[in-house]
């Protein structure tokens, strides 16, 4: 009776967290710096990069990076809101690139590195329509908020290769040393009180 009892509440326990995981999907430049900074996110759960917003069907790197099929380079984050909400993961998004050059970020030019949202709720929607508009109202940047807030599409996982790029090639990339560690040094100072 006792095992019984246990079995119960542990599927309790295990049904009420996975009600409490929710799905975010962010788009702000090369997915490798992204995925970099979301995997140090307490309440984060998993990320993957990928790809959304376009028109081809199952498309490769090589057909993102020629811009024609119109996919963002995304990532998907797992997220426990009982730990971190989804408005300060937006407030991570917004803070950790550059949300005013269309179509770029840093030396990455092209539609596959536009600033976007992907919702995938109608609270998810308002919430990002809301905070990019007091974003805005605050004129923290010179330039216009350019972000894309778009409802969520078919999300492509990319290749296993640019699944946690960071920390498997930090040591031996270039890229990794001059681009991606210190957009990872500098979150790490701005929210300490978010990391894992």
């Amino acid at each position: 009776m006792k095992t019984l009892l246990i079995v119960i509440i542990s599927l309790t326990t295990y049904k009420t967290n996975i009600m409490d995981i929710e799905t975010a999907t962010f788009g702000s430049g090369c997915f490798w710096c992204t995925e970099a900074i979301f995997q140090e996110v307490k309440g984060v759960n998993s990320v993957e990069s990928g790809y959304m917003g376009g028109k081809t069907i199952n498309p490769t790197y090589e057909q993102i990076c020629s811009g024609k099929t119109m996919h963002a380079e995304v990532i998907q984050v797992k997220f426990d809101r009982n730990i971190i909400s989804f408005e300060e993961l937006l407030e991570i998004f917004w803070k950790t690139h550059d949300p005013t050059t269309l179509n770029q970020q840093g030396a990455d030019k092209g539609t596959q590195y536009r600033s976007v949202v992907f919702y995938h709720s109608e609270k998810q929607k308002i919430k990002a329509e809301n905070y990019k508009q007091k974003l805005q109202n605050a004129e923290i940047w010179e330039n216009p908020i350019v972000t894309e807030i778009s409802k969520y599409s078919k999300f492509y996982k990319a290749d296993s290769y640019h699944q946690d790029y960071y920390s498997t090639n930090k040591k031996s990339n270039s890229y990794c040393s001059f681009v991606i560690n210190p957009k990872v040094e500098k979150f790490k100072k701005v929210f300490k009180d978010k990391l894992k």
